[in-house]
Order: C-alpha cells, then sequence, then structure tokens
C-alpha cells in the first residue's frame, strides 16, 4: 500500500475522531504558512522593458536604437530573486544573433535559423537556485535584426519577475540595457558584477534611472508633470515624529501657487496664491500622513515644505514602502482644477484616478496612478509570494495574493471550515485573501494598459480559459455571502460573461478547449466541469440568473455525453476532438472534479427543474462506479481503476465530501453504503495522507493528460501540502462532520 509516513505522525494517532481538532489544525496550518503578506511595491520606469501581451520580455534593441551600425553590440541585464529552488520554461525569440547567459554561465547561442525564421521560439529549461539569479543577453546588430524577445513559457501562470542589476539601482523592477558598443566589451572578460556599480563597465546603461544636473534644478511638481498652469497635483509622505509624547510641528515653506495641505485628514493650510506659508500642528509620537494639493503657477510648479519639532527637523518617509526609491514622496496628477477627491480616497494605493474627475464614462487610459520623483518613475505592485514551477508546484512562500484555480478551492475549504467551527479569523484570512486580489482589479487592467502585462492578478486579468477564472471566482462569490464587498460584483459579471459569451464551445454547446496551436488543442477536460459549474451556480444565486444556472446543468448532460464510461460508471479524464474519441483514463482527481462539482449543481437547482431527475440519476451511477473502486485503505487510486497505481489524496476527499452531501440532502436511493464509504474515506485520510502537523500528503500536481496511465502513475508524482488538495482536505472533514451530526440528529 502507498504509504506518506508513519502511521504514528499521522493526524489521527494523536486526535482520533476529533474532527473539529482535525479540522482547526488544517487550517491554522494553513494560515501559518501562508501568512497575509500582500503584493510589493517597486519603482519602475516606464521608458524600460515592458512585457508583450504573452508576457515576454520586450527586448527589441532595433527599435530602440534605430541608429545602431551592423556589427554593433548590445546588452540585457536583469536579476531574478527565487525563494528555493525552482525549474521553468523560458522562451526566447530571436531578433538576430543572441547569446544568453544564465548565473555567468554560457546557456544558449542562437542559429542562423533563430535569428532569421519569423517568430521562431526556442525552448529552455533553466533550473534557479535559491538567492539571487542572473539573466545576461548579448546581442549584435545586423540586417536580420537586433535583440530578442526572452520570458517565460505560460507567463500569466508561472510567474517571472525581473529585477534590475546594480547596486545603483537596488531594489528597482525591470532589465537594464546598454546603449550600443562598436565591439564586445565583454569578449573574454568577465560578465558584470551585478550588485556592483554600473560604472564600473564604461558602459551607458539604461532606462535613465536619474535625473540630469539641468532637470534636478526644476521644481519637483515642474520635472514630473511638466508646466501646466492652472492644472493641480497631490503630493503624500509621512512625518515621522520622534519626541516623547505630544509634540508642536511647524510646518513652513512656500509655494508658487495656490496650496492645501492635510495632516492625518485634518486640513491644516490653505493658501489662495503663491507665497510663504507657516502652520503648527500638534503631533504624538509616530507616523502621519502629510498630503499636500498642489497648483501650477503661471511661470512654475513649485512648493518647498520643511517640518520641525522644536527646531529640530522632523523627517519623511515614503507613505508606502517602495523598493528601489529613496525618496520621500509620491506624485498624482496632473488634474484639471475643478477636480476634487476625497482625502480618504488619496491616501491610499489600491485605486486609479481619473484626470478629468470621476464619471461613469472615464476610461482606463483617462486614468492615472502614483509616481515617484525620478525620469518616468511609478510605482508599481508586483506579485511575489509563491511561483509556480514546470511541475505545477509552488515553494514554501506564502500564496497570499494569489488569484489562481487551486487557490479557489483552498478558499472555499477556509470558509467552510471557519464557519464550522465558528472561527471567525479563519473566515477573515480568507476573505481577505480574495479581497487582496478584488481591491486591485482595477488597477491590474490599467497595469496591463500602461505596461504590456500586468504586473499582478495575471490570470484574471489574461482570461483566456476556465482555468483563470471559474474556480477563484467561485470562491470569491462564496466571500461574497461574508462581506458582500460590492467590488466582487463587476468581477463577477466579467467571469460570467466570458463563460456564457465568449468561451468557446461545441457545436452542441459544450465548452471545450480551443487552445490553437498547444498540446491541449481541441480537448475536453473533465476538470472544466469544476472550472465553470460551482461559479455559475453561486453567480445565478447573487444575480437571480436562471441561464447560468441552466447553463451548469446542461454542460453536466453534454460532458456525461462525451466523457462517460458507462461499463465502469466513471469519466475518462479528457475527450480529444483531434482523434474523435475519450482518452479512457479515468483519472482520480478529474473524477473528483465532476463529482464534487455535480453535487454544487444539484445543491442549487430547484426541485422542479427539468434537468434535476437526469442529474441525479447521473449522481448515482457515478457514485456507485466510484464506491466499488475504493481501496481497503479507504483511498482511491491515482488512476481509479488500475490498482497497481499509487493511492492519492484529493480525489479521495472529493469523494468523501460528496458522499457525505449526497446522504445529508436524500440524494441517494441507497444511502448506506455511503455512509460507510464517507467515513471510510475521512478515516483512510486522516491516517494516511494527513500528519499531525496538519501537512498533506499524497496529492497529485497539476496535470496534463495523456491516453497513457503511464502518465498519471509515473510523471504526476505527489507533493507535500499541493494547493490542489488542502481546500478539498478541509472541505472533505466539514462534509463528514456535518453528516456525523446529522444522522446523529436523527
Amino acid at each position: 500500500m502507498t504509504t506518506y509516513f508513519h502511521e504514528l505522525e499521522s493526524v489521527q494517532s494523536r486526535l482520533g475522531d476529533d474532527d473539529k481538532q482535525i479540522l482547526k489544525v488544517l487550517a491554522d496550518r494553513y494560515i501559518g504558512a501562508n501568512p497575509p503578506v500582500p503584493f510589493t511595491y517597486r519603482a519602475f520606469h516606464k521608458s524600460g522593458v515592458w512585457q508583450t501581451e504573452e508576457g515576454l520580455f520586450d527586448l527589441n534593441l532595433g527599435r530602440r536604437f534605430p541608429e545602431a551600425k551592423p556589427g554593433q553590440y548590445a546588452y540585457a541585464y536583469g536579476l531574478v530573486w527565487s525563494d528555493g529552488e525552482r525549474s521553468l520554461d523560458v522562451l526566447i525569440r530571436c531578433l538576430g544573433p543572441i547569446r544568453f547567459y544564465f548565473n555567468g554561465e554560457p546557456a544558449y547561442r542562437s542559429n542562423v535559423i533563430d535569428e532569421i525564421k519569423p517568430d521562431a521560439s526556442v525552448k529552455l529549461s533553466l533550473n534557479f537556485v535559491k538567492g539571487w539569479n542572473r539573466l545576461f543577453i548579448k546581442a549584435m546588430n545586423t540586417t536580420a535584426g537586433f535583440g530578442c524577445l526572452f520570458g517565460p513559457d505560460e507567463a500569466k501562470v508561472r510567474i517571472l519577475n525581473v529585477l534590475t542589476p546594480f547596486a545603483d539601482r537596488q531594489g528597482q523592477a525591470g532589465w537594464v540595457y546598454s546603449a550600443p558598443v562598436d565591439t564586445d566589451v565583454f569578449d573574454g572578460r568577465p560578465l558584470p558584477d551585478a550588485h556592483a556599480s554600473e560604472l564600473e563597465n564604461g558602459l551607458e546603461w539604461l532606462p535613465q534611472y536619474n535625473w540630469s544636473e539641468s532637470e534636478w534644478g526644476e521644481p519637483a511638481c515642474e520635472r514630473i508633470f511638466g508646466l501646466q498652469p492652472g492644472k493641480q497635483a497631490y503630493a503624500w509622505t509621512k512625518l515621522n515624529q520622534v519626541s516623547y509624547g505630544k509634540a508642536s510641528c511647524v510646518l513652513a515653506g512656500t509655494a508658487a501657487g495656490p496650496l492645501t495641505v492635510w495632516v492625518n485628514g485634518r486640513q491644516v493650510l490653505e493658501l489662495s496664491e503663491a507665497g510663504s506659508f507657516q502652520a503648527e500642528v500638534p503631533l504624538s509620537f509616530g507616523k502621519h500622513d502629510l498630503l499636500v494639493r498642489s497648483v501650477c503657477g503661471g511661470n512654475s510648479w513649485e512648493f518647498k515644505l520643511d517640518a520641525d519639532v522644536g527646531g529640530v527637523p522632523v523627517a519623511l518617509s515614503a507613505p508606502v514602502d517602495v523598493l528601489g526609491s529613496n525618496k520621500p514622496w509620491l506624485y498624482l496628477g496632473p488634474f484639471e482644477s475643478g477636480v476634487r477627491f476625497d482625502y480618504e480616497d488619496l491616501v491610499r494605493t489600491d485605486r486609479l484616478y481619473a484626470k478629468e474627475g470621476e464619471s461613469e464614462s472615464a476610461q482606463l487610459r483617462d486614468k492615472t496612478y502614483w509616481r515617484l520623483d525620478g525620469p518616468d518613475a511609478w510605482i508599481r505592485p508586483y506579485y511575489e509570494n509563491a511561483m509556480l514551477s514546470n511541475k505545477w508546484t509552488v515553494g514554501s512562500v506564502t500564496n497570499y495574493a494569489r488569484w489562481d484555480y487551486p487557490l479557489g478551492v483552498t478558499i472555499y475549504g477556509l470558509l467552510q471550515t471557519g464557519r464550522f467551527l465558528d472561527r471567525s479569523d479563519i473566515v477573515g484570512y480568507a476573505a481577505d485573501h480574495v479581497r487582496s486580489c478584488t481591491d486591485m482589479f482595477e488597477y491590474s487592467l490599467w497595469d496591463r494598459e500602461q505596461y504590456g502585462f500586468p504586473a499582478i492578478n495575471q490570470q484574471l486579468v489574461m482570461m483566456k480559459m476556465l482555468d483563470n477564472c471559474g474556480s477563484f471566482g467561485s470562491a470569491m462569490l462564496e466571500a461574497y455571502k461574508e462581506c458582500a464587498n460590492p467590488g466582487f460584483l463587476p468581477i463577477a459579471e466579467r467571469i460570467a460573461d466570458f463563460i456564457l459569451r465568449k468561451l468557446e464551445r461545441k457545436e452542441d454547446g459544450a465548452f471545450y478547449r480551443e487552445c490553437n496551436d498547444e498540446y491541449s488543442e481541441n480537448t475536453m477536460w473533465a476538470d472544466d466541469l469544476y472550472m465553470s459549474t460551482p461559479f455559475l451556480c453561486r453567480y445565478a444565486k447573487v444575480t437571480d440568473s436562471s441561464e447560468a444556472l441552466d447553463e451548469a446543468a446542461n454542460q453536466f448532460l453534454l460532458f456525461r455525453k462525451y466523457l462517460f464510461m458507462p461499463e465502469q460508471r466513471i469519466m475518462s479524464h479528457v475527450f480529444d476532438f483531434k482523434y474523435g474519441k475519450a482518452t479512457g483514463i479515468p483519472w482520480g482527481r478529474g473524477n473528483g472534479w465532476t463529482l464534487f462539482s455535480l453535487t454544487e449543481v444539484l445543491e442549487a437547482l430547484p426541485v422542479d427543474h427539468s434537468a434535476r431527475p437526469e442529474l441525479v440519476a447521473f449522481f448515482n451511477e457515478l457514485c456507485a462506479g466510484y464506491a466499488s473502486l475504493q481501496a481497503p485503505s479507504g483511498l482511491w487510486h491515482q488512476v481509479l481503476n488500475d490498482p497497481d497505481a499509487y493511492l492519492e489524496a484529493s480525489c479521495t476527499a472529493m469523494f468523501a465530501y460528496a458522499f457525505a452531501r449526497g446522504v445529508r440532502f436524500g440524494w441517494f436511493s441507497d444511502p448506506d453504503r455511503f455512509i460507510e464509504a464517507s467515513m471510510k474515506a475521512w478515516d483512510g485520510l486522516t491516517r494516511y495522507a494527513i500528519d499531525r502537523q496538519g501537512n498533506v500528503h499524497g496529492v497529485c500536481s497539476g496535470s496534463r493528460y495523456s491516453f497513457t496511465a503511464d502518465y498519471y502513475k509515473y510523471d504526476l508524482l505527489t507533493v507535500t501540502n499541493d494547493n490542489h488538495g488542502i481546500g478539498i482536505m478541509m472541505l472533505a472533514g466539514t462534509e463528514v462532520a456535518k453528516l456525523k451530526e446529522w444522522l446523529s440528529s436523527i
């Protein structure tokens, strides 16, 4: 039998059948391992390297240097921080001769086909080490082109954040690239030290990150926004009062135009015209928001402000930690003279600002965000928590603030566990994870429009398949029950519109994956029942959309037609329309997704719905097929009908969940068999898959598909604490516990 740890190390060996305590251990371990660390803010120069729509960094040096001579060289340099070892496939599309060095070692040299063939891609598998990893590209200019495109394969899922090298730019986001030179500076010489000064190698590195001497002589607002008489901008900083007790802080300075100053939300100064000013503000120990509205005068756009307590200067610091910048002020604008914002809407970084005032018709392109005092320098939030590898697994860094489908199940599991245990802290943590994504939704759309590819919420913004939206969208609407956050609803509308109106379908209306030129082209996956129908059910409840609920029911009937294996009463993982047949491989989790989702649809479907009798019958058929394949341990095999395949935990949890719900909601004609199977499955999970620390074992990593069972048995190995299994483990535990309580009450 498959074993993941000694039975004495199991959670059951310590807690027996105390389901509530087991659920507490599961939830608390996950939250402890995934602290609520939000997005990282970094300085980014808009004149630097952007990503393309597919996430490749656009290092087309020919476009940046149209006057470059044939035979000249230029270089691109970037750093990647990795919290652990991580394998990642990257793509290179050459525009001319390229040499790529990874961590100082040659990793790729282009050939003549790569250099000349349009859109030719080379895929490299890189093994990132824990710590800093160096990406260095050497490009030669020829008639064919100059530079390359470089980035991760499936960039919206396998995120690659590139940071700027050199001590002078430490903490900034993006690549640096050099101006062209006549000879190869690094022919036979070591590559430049990524942590030394960029001046050491004698090259001119771009983008420009500091103002020129003449620009430094201009007032800050003027060098950032230009001279725009009558327009206004905001500047935001923090006053750091370090004296004991409450002290009187003196704010004094001059302005070249009207000026308004707020401290901690209270207006302390209003200057109607250019001149000097002074105000006293009582401040306690600590940091205090200082917000300034500055109006551009006719000849200058300037304000100077100093703060002191008892003649000792009060230090200023940035109101949010922006890595790569040591400047204390953030700037926002320019705005038309009549535009006003509430103070509370200004001292935040999770919204955009319309340049001509708020209106229903304001487009993203007409909005703006906070900037830094640097050449085309903006603050930009980045998702820098747990990153996926080639094997669809993440490291040990927090998953917080990530929008992806396995975490949709995790959030759902946390919500249900928190409710069952009456733990508002667990429910609050899950809802906060959702809000960390949704609060930045509009910004993430703007970020994509501004820079070519979003730095946060990549899958939500680049929505092209059900994986990107259905699972986490369903969890979002589940969290809506707790917080009724109005910001969730526009996102739900966007997802519903995609699923109901834009998702590819076969002629009979069945969802499938078009995926042109990809391995999964023209296929249907059992997984997609979970990626669509639970969301549609929750959306239908929130909006009273009968269309969404009817669609969820209909998709089950359509998928049954293609994937159901009637002789065994189980589901094939995939139907491949390229070959006109199903793969015939009953992957455990694919079947788990099917049954799990069917319970969600049956729970939502009205008693008199026309599809209900057929779906209840289908539910009974599937459950009978699965129950007959349960192993003596209580678990199911990775390939359900292959006793030589390993025992897998996530499908087991889904079957336990569905059986328990089927009994409790009265969907079975013969419930006793499924009471026993559900209890046996949960017993097996707590005995063989959940250890005493609440770690979840035996969950296979994310899947592709195959016509052979060997792929699922030998290539899809298990990962401890994989996000595909943690949430469903909690859901199984809550449903089995509810079933026990229900049975004891009748």
